[in-house]
């Protein structure tokens, strides 16, 4: 099959530490109270951001007709829009969302949580994917890491 191998699909490696830290909240408080209209300014502003980036990526990978969903085959290595920036831009947009949620909610440890889904997505997702690449587009793609960094 032409995908990545994921050990954990994308969306799971950040969406079961934040479900686990709000699960935590609600059984046992948080020890830090992230309550207040500055924190939940700051995380709609990271949800909006989300919306916007991971749009933004989306659009060029349909406009790129390769695969929008994890685990699809990809066709192209882009370079255009936010991939100029980042090598994943659809997960930067993913740890956003996990953070700007966290604020939105105000759970510590959601918060708290969200290195651990980073870390997930790295060994889970990030590291099996880049395989991928390189074994199906050499040094175009080796050239790209190059370029580009992981985040931002």
């Amino acid at each position: 099959m032409d995908a990545p191998a994921y050990r954990i699909w994308p969306p799971l490696a950040l969406g079961v530490p934040l479900v686990a830290g709000l699960v935590l909240t609600a059984v046992r408080g948080d020890p830090v109270a992230l309550a207040g209209d500055s924190t939940r300014v700051v995380g709609i502003v990271l949800v909006v951001a989300f919306i916007l980036w991971n749009g933004w990526a989306l659009s060029v990978m349909a406009a790129n007709r390769t695969s929008i969903l994890p685990g699809g085959a990809t066709t192209a290595v882009l370079h255009k829009g936010p991939f100029r920036l980042s090598r994943n831009p659809l997960y930067v947009g993913l740890i956003a969302l996990d953070a700007g949620l966290a604020l939105v909610i105000g759970s510590f440890w959601a918060l708290l949580l969200v290195p651990v889904g980073i870390w997930a997505l790295l060994w889970g997702a990030i590291w099996p994917e880049e395989r991928y690449l390189t074994g199906k587009f050499g040094d175009g793609y080796t050239t790209y890491r190059a370029r580009v960094r992981r985040w931002l």
